[in-house]
């Protein structure tokens, strides 16, 4: 049976709230709750990972706190980081060997930056990864919407070639498979 983890990336009041606030940010939040009871629910350990930079988002500060519509909780896993991938420079492999961990569940912010370069390292570490369609977002740009960046990611991560597989699924779906999975 896969031993999984919930990750919430970067999922910050200074980048959610902003200005410009994030695409869809109540129905990202709400998903990413509900995520979050799951997760409490199967006893998986529950990961906030937050960004920090000097500049942007410095440590302590308003906009570097977690989004606090978040159900986060004195128990669960905080991780730093300081660059688009979770893992890079951070405890977190250490963190998720610890709890013996192959499975990651994977949602927050920004859809085209971290939530991507995480996805992407930690299915290049063979995690086989979930990407909740509906739990990660990002902000418009000039060329392209946040519906449209988050569009293709999907596209692209449901493709990779990496040891650990993707998934990308709507947490529905990814609710229906687990239940489905806890039958057999």
């Amino acid at each position: 049976m896969p031993r999984v983890a919930l990750l919430v990336i970067d999922f910050q009041h200074g980048l959610i709230v902003g200005p410009p606030a994030a695409h869809q940010a109540d129905a990202t939040l709400a998903v990413l709750n509900a995520a979050i009871g799951t997760a409490r629910a199967q006893g998986w350990p529950v990961i906030f990972v937050r960004h920090e930079d000097a500049d942007e988002l410095p440590r302590d500060s308003a906009k570097w706190a977690l989004h606090s519509g978040l159900d986060a909780r004195s128990g669960d896993l905080y991780i730093a980081k300081t660059a688009c991938d979770s893992f890079l420079d951070t405890p977190l492999q250490a963190e998720l060997a610890a709890r013996q961990v192959d499975s990651l569940w994977i949602g927050g912010y920004a859809t085209e930056f971290c939530i991507d370069t995480s996805v992407r390292s930690a299915a290049a570490r063979g995690y086989r990864v979930t990407v909740l369609e509906d739990g990660h977002t990002t902000q418009d740009h000039p060329h392209l919407s946040a519906g449209s960046i988050r569009m293709h990611h999907a596209w692209v991560w449901a493709r990779l070639s990496a040891p650990g597989p993707v998934t990308v699924q709507p947490l529905q779906r990814c609710l229906a498979a687990l239940a489905s999975s806890a039958g057999k």
